[in-house]
């Protein structure tokens, strides 16, 4: 049985041992340990391997490195030798402790295996780098493999791990699984955990300029997953990939910076997981509301035209800006999507003029990294004398093809034009706000990028996106079809693919929410997508509209034009004024209070720092749901009792130890709960 605490187990007599600040560290020439507040790091010379424990929990055993090389996977564990080293580090995540293990012999380049642990945090990071006095090339690092995982869960029947998707497209879904898959792959993060006291492991990558992470869960038992490898240069066809991840070059190479930890709540772990990526890559700044508004591609989309834009910006300042659907800036976002370039410029002028006189912002609609017309013949007009051939992101020599265009290489000179150019005109016209989509297509692995320099596709991608911020980074960005990470170029992301106005939308984009709201730490805030109210339930329709305001931005999408029908008019005036519901909007998004739904939770809860907490509960099936639910496990005080109010409905009422609640079929009930 492994010891847990400091302690030393080799047969050599240690040579010292140091203790300050609450670190503890012994050293010698086959094992050296580290107690770091609750974290104990110790190092197993005979397996060529680190323990990580927690307090009186072994939590990750025997973690050791591994990399291709070549065609062969190299690990520590093929090392002759190693060293041992500790230094006090004070770096973007405080106070802490380096603890390095290098490796060498074998004509294997030098692997320097790092350690950066915080007393005061309930993570550790790890990464690794290879050194070597001519070029190597890899396209598999991982830093984080455990043959056998330790039973750190209670066993219950509720144990989970999360499937989380590189990207939004084609109507993807997040996932908690039971343990009783044969292998899982979650991409740059996943949590496993125990959703009856929620103590969770979280696992993933807090860097993300040069690879794509997996995370690979292997068979286990019902209470326990078996291995597990954290590693970048996962490529296949949930990242959108033909072709294998590429391989970066060079006398040193570095793998992703990793992520362990273990939380008491894995929702708290899945904040902290995303709070970390952003000490490393900030949130782009946003010092204004959350946006409120309009898109034209709910309803309208290639029936978009210039009068009915107007006819839209002037429903909104006669009918509804007066009447709550504004921002806490009382500002409203009016947004054309694709089919504005029907619009001449004068018209696109004119129309982000109408904007202004109604109070309103107005945004426009970009693909930078696709050609939808996938003619390789045509010039780029930008550029004379390249033509769209000259700017595809190939793959085994072919074109990439996804959701109907064609991948291009974000690394090109023509594509630079193309944004310089495109930023120009929306410049020209006043537009403030551009909603970015099929981001994806920027990412996808390729056989070189016009750039030498890019040898992977998320290199490429960052290229993409910091000419986008140079081209348009005075405007607010909202990504739509993208990879979750890197997160740091817009201020808002959808969290799923498209949806609608049926029950099934709602469900969709709740299901995201359920696992990834999250991520409104890496970005200023999610979006729901447009929220559209035709041809839908009354029922359907407060579903909808509750699914946008405990998520992120709140954007309606129906045609409110005069050849608009009246009585999608008049659900806009009833659905999209309730003051009280509006006002929950803030940006900041629900978590939910479960994680083991077959589709998406149906509880979600927000605690603001007034006091007051806000509690939704959905009915996705087509009869009534009764349910009891225990205050203590929405994060409130079994011993007080709670003044409720229904938003929709306006009925109060009180609770004590339980809420019980009754949510009509395909509808919605949101409580504002206050002591």
């Amino acid at each position: 049985m492994k010891n847990n605490w400091l302690t030393l187990k080799s047969l050599f007599l240690c040579v010292s041992a140091l203790s300050v600040s609450g670190l503890i560290l012994s050293g010698c020439t086959e094992n050296a340990n580290l107690n770091v507040g609750e974290w104990s790091l110790e190092y197993d010379a005979h397996a060529n391997g680190i323990d990580i424990s927690k307090g009186s929990k072994l939590i990750y055993d025997n973690v050791y490195a591994a990399y291709k090389l070549a065609d062969s996977v190299v690990s520590t564990r093929d090392y002759a030798k190693h060293h041992v080293s500790t230094k006090k580090i004070n770096d973007h995540f405080g106070e802490g402790y380096h603890y390095e293990v290098t490796y060498t012999g074998n004509n294997l380049p030098v692997l320097v295996q790092s350690f950066y642990v915080y007393p005061t945090k309930d993570y550790v990071l790890t990464d690794f780098t290879l050194e070597s006095t001519s070029e190597m090339a890899s396209n598999y690092m991982a830093p984080v493999n455990v043959d056998r995982m330790p039973e750190v869960l209670n066993q219950g029947e509720n144990n989970r791990a999360l499937f989380i998707p590189f990207d939004n497209d084609c109507w993807i879904r997040y996932q908690s699984h039971p343990l009783t898959f044969t292998e899982l792959t979650s991409y740059e993060v996943t949590a496993i955990f125990n959703n009856d006291d929620r103590e969770a492991m979280v696992i993933g990558s807090v860097e993300h300029d040069s690879w794509k992470t997996g995370i690979t869960i292997g068979k286990g038992n019902i209470y326990n997953v078996g291995s597990l490898v954290c590693y970048g240069g996962v490529a296949d066809k949930t990242t959108r990939d033909s072709k294998p991840h590429g391989a970066l070059k060079g006398t040193t190479i570095k793998s992703p910076k990793i992520l362990v930890g273990f939380f008491e709540d894995w929702r708290e772990g899945m904040e902290e997981y995303a709070q970390a990526n952003a000490v490393i890559a900030p949130p782009k700044a946003w010092d204004k509301a959350v946006p409120f508004g309009w898109n034209s591609w709910g309803a309208l989309q290639f029936n978009l035209t210039y009068p009915k834009a107007l006819e839209v910006s002037d429903f909104y300042k006669e009918n509804l800006q007066s009447h709550h659907f504004v921002n806490s800036d009382n500002l409203v976002y009016t947004g054309l999507d694709s089919g504005w370039n029907s619009f001449s410029e004068e018209e696109l002028k004119a129309f982000v003029d109408r904007c202004k006189a109604n109070g309103q912002i107005a945004g426009v609609y970009w693909t930078p990294f696709t050609d939808w017309a996938k003619n390789p013949e045509r010039e780029i007009k930008e550029i004379p004398g390249y033509k769209y051939k000259d700017v595809y992101l190939y793959a085994n020599g072919k074109p990439q093809e996804l959701d109907g265009a064609y991948a291009v290489d974000p690394t090109h000179p023509a594509i630079e034009a193309m944004m310089k150019r495109t930023s120009e005109l929306f410049h020209r016209a006043g537009f403030e706000y551009v909603k970015m989509d099929f981001m994806t297509h920027g990412a996808m692995e390729a056989d070189k990028w016009y750039n030498p320099e890019i040898q992977t596709g998320i290199q490429g991608y960052n290229y993409g996106m910091q000419l986008l911020d140079k081209y348009f980074g005075d405007m607010y960005i909202n990504l739509s079809i993208s990879p979750v990470f890197p997160a740091h170029y817009a201020q808002s992301r959808r969290i799923a693919c498209d949806a609608w106005n049926k029950m099934k939308d709602t469900e969709y984009t709740l299901n995201a929410l359920s696992y990834g709201w999250w991520q409104d730490k890496v970005y200023q805030f999610n979006d729901p997508d447009h929220i559209v109210l035709r041809d839908a339930t009354d029922g359907e329709n407060r579903a909808r509209v509750t699914s946008g305001v405990i998520t992120g931005i709140f954007i309606a999408g129906d045609d409110f034009s005069k050849g608009g029908s009246k009585e999608v008019k008049e659900k806009a005036m009833k659905y999209l004024t309730n003051a009280e519901i509006n006002a929950i909007a803030n940006g900041e998004s629900f978590h939910p209070v479960d994680g083991n739904g077959e589709k998406s939770e149906n509880q979600f809860v927000r605690m603001d720092k007034d006091g007051k907490a806000y509690y939704a509960v959905f009915n996705y099936m087509d009869q009534e749901l009764k349910m009891t639910t225990a205050l203590e496990r929405l994060g409130l005080d079994s011993s007080k009792e709670y003044r409720l109010k229904e938003l929709w409905s306006g009925i109060e009422s009180t609770a004590k130890t339980n809420l019980e609640v009754t949510v009509p079929a395909c509808d919605v009930v949101i409580f504002k709960v206050e002591e």
